[in-house]
């Protein structure tokens, strides 16, 4: 028995010494996990990214490419002036990931137009834009609504079921696919470890000291975040932490290549620079469905062509389905563990948009071990109501 136990002891021993550690574990390799790996990895920090791979819900292959800013934060002006400021890292982070990765991304920031057809639409959209420009008090919002006769100078083939529009400087779209391997790449170039295909079986937490089993694998750190989109809801209690999130589906149409059209993303209508028009985006509840629905389709090809009358001339080429990672009020969560310092979650439906958030901003708090206060409202503990007696 003793040497039964001794030689227990010494497998034991000997598999804690090849456990690898690393300063930071990364749970999710989309665009959320990757951006702030890759700002974890930038600052110097050995880090983890762990992939599910395929078998997962891969928002990040499937959404729309805008980085936009005019349509978020209503009633939450918190959540305006984060993503407000993610727009403004953009540039450089997009400048940044193309010279490090040699992959352009094709980000363009020239402002951002939102259609609206009919009187209705209108007026609902500039009572909209007023509410934030009041909500954002001196930190300010500068937006236009504008009529379709100057509309129409600005874009050619308007319809006539255009009122008018809204319009920021802050919005633009970029290449989601080059940023999701741009992120990728650098990642790896900044010393990052990525862990591809591993599935989680197995978490211990503790303050400041974290293990993570891969199937075959144990990896351990101080630090960990979770990015792993509809699958945080599972794993957050493990470190102490709430994530209620849901998945909402979003729908696309995609056209063949035309020639340029506009000089701006139009929020549900955009123009790739290789020529092709998205079409979009339909929010449907219908769980954990990945399929599409034709009527769904004919609904967003319908208001597309309302907008523009020639679009009904080109052919669709390629259709998709993708689920959003929606928490309860559709605005981010962000959290710190009280029980296990040192883990941290981030949710949310905007992971381009927030993808210089989250590299410039949010990975630095992590690499400090706190978030910073501004951060509180974006708390689960929002969702902590008492109901009523």
């Amino acid at each position: 028995m003793g040497v039964l136990r001794d030689a227990a002891l010494s497998t034991f021993h000997a598999r804690i010494e090849t456990m690898r550690r690393f300063d930071t574990i990364v749970i999710g390799g989309g665009l959320v996990g990757t951006a702030i790996g890759y700002g974890l990895s930038r600052a110097g920090l050995k880090v983890a990214l762990i992939d599910e791979g395929d078998v997962a819900f891969r928002a990040s292959r499937g959404n729309f490419g805008l980085v936009w800013v005019q349509s978020k934060g209503l009633g939450a002006p918190h959540y305006q002036r984060w993503t407000r400021a993610s727009s403004e890292t953009w540039p450089a982070l997009a400048a940044e990931l193309e010279e490090r990765t040699g992959v352009a991304i094709g980000h363009e920031r020239n402002g951002g137009l939102q259609l609206c057809l009919g009187d209705e639409e209108f007026a609902k959209r500039r009572a909209t834009m007023e509410q934030m420009r009041r909500e954002a008090g001196n930190f300010g919002f500068e937006y236009r609504m504008i009529d379709h006769a100057e509309l129409a100078a600005m874009l050619p083939g308007l319809g006539d079921a255009v009122t008018g529009g809204s319009w920021t400087p802050y919005d633009g779209h970029v290449n989601s696919l080059a940023l999701f391997h741009a992120l990728h790449r650098g990642f790896a170039g900044t010393g990052g470890t990525y862990l591809p295909n591993a599935t989680v079986t197995e978490a211990q937490a503790a303050p400041g000291d974290f293990r993570i089993d891969l199937g075959g694998e144990a990896i351990t750190a101080p630090k960990i975040v979770l990015a792993a989109g509809l699958g945080n809801a599972k794993l957050a209690p493990i470190f102490g932490l709430s994530a209620p999130v849901r998945p909402q589906r979003g729908q696309i149409l995609v056209t063949e290549r035309t020639d340029k059209a506009w000089p701006i993303p139009l929020g549900s209508i955009r123009q790739t620079p290789e020529g092709s028009i998205l079409l979009g985006a339909s929010e449907e509840e219908v769980g954990f469905d990945t399929g599409q629905k034709p009527e769904i389709m004919q609904g967003i090809a319908r208001r597309a062509v309302m907008s523009f009358p020639w679009l009904a001339e080109l052919q669709i080429v390629r259709a998709w389905a993708a689920l959003r990672v929606m928490p309860p009020d559709g605005l981010p969560i962000y959290d710190e563990s009280e029980r296990c310092p040192g883990a941290f979650t981030a949710n949310c439906h905007s992971g381009v948009t927030l993808a210089g958030a989250h590299a410039n901003l949010f990975a630095p708090m992590v690499a400090a071990g706190a978030l910073d206060p501004m951060m509180a409202p974006f708390s689960a503990k929002r969702f902590d109501v008492p109901a009523a007696a």
